[in-house]
């Protein structure tokens, strides 16, 4: 079995949802004293006096780069919660298009950053257990001018083939014209490709009865 471990936890207390870093998984790490002691023995050499300071200063480095790595992924993971709380209400059709760039601009951070915070990240959430990356989307503009997500496309293709008479399944020409008719303009190689990406066969192979 394949487990999942998030690093980031996020629940819903007094109405407000909240963001906590899993600190299981956060390497711990400290000086020993063993070390501290030697460098204040006066009978400890110099020679291992300035080889015990030389690492403990590379120990020190570590620790904070350790501590840096959590707060960086609490802010992205707190941005991520204020831009798509909407989804955490309501579900999926309310994801909203965002992307690294807007979420390194509003914590002061740099794209690629944000980029390798996120890297095989997971996130436990109300609605479910998600990577961290699924919240990052490019969104498509529909006929009334509103930004949906990519995602939310793909939920409503997998819906509308969930619903598809089995017996005359549906061409993605014809999920064309259902998106259409809910104001989502998209090419047909747009809809093979999302289709493709949720596993779901062409018509023909659909067909059954």
């Amino acid at each position: 079995p394949y487990y999942i471990l998030p690093e980031v936890f996020v629940g819903k207390v007094n109405g407000k949802y909240v963001v906590m870093v899993n600190d299981d998984q956060t390497p711990h790490v400290r000086i020993s004293d063993y070390y501290k002691k030697l460098m204040n023995d006066e009978h400890t050499t110099q020679d291992a006096k300035d080889y015990i300071k030389e690492h403990i200063r590379s120990a020190f480095l570590l620790i904070k780069s350790i501590t840096q790595r959590k707060q960086t992924l609490f802010k992205v993971a707190s941005q991520i919660v204020k831009e798509q709380t909407a989804f955490f209400e309501h579900g999926i059709s309310y994801l909203k298009p965002l992307t690294m760039m807007d979420v390194a601009k509003a914590i002061g951070m740099h794209e690629t950053t944000v980029c390798r915070c996120i890297a095989n990240k997971y996130i436990k959430t109300p609605r479910g257990i998600f990577e961290m990356k699924y919240f990052f989307t490019p969104g498509l503009a529909t006929a009334k001018g509103e930004i949906i997500s990519t995602q939310t496309i793909k939920n409503k293709i997998a819906n509308i083939v969930a619903k598809e008479d089995s017996a005359h399944p549906l061409s993605d020409h014809d999920i064309l014209e259902k998106l259409k008719a809910e104001g989502i303009n998209i090419a047909r190689r747009t809809i093979a490709k999302y289709r493709i990406a949720l596993q779901i066969p062409p018509a023909h192979l659909r067909k059954s009865g």
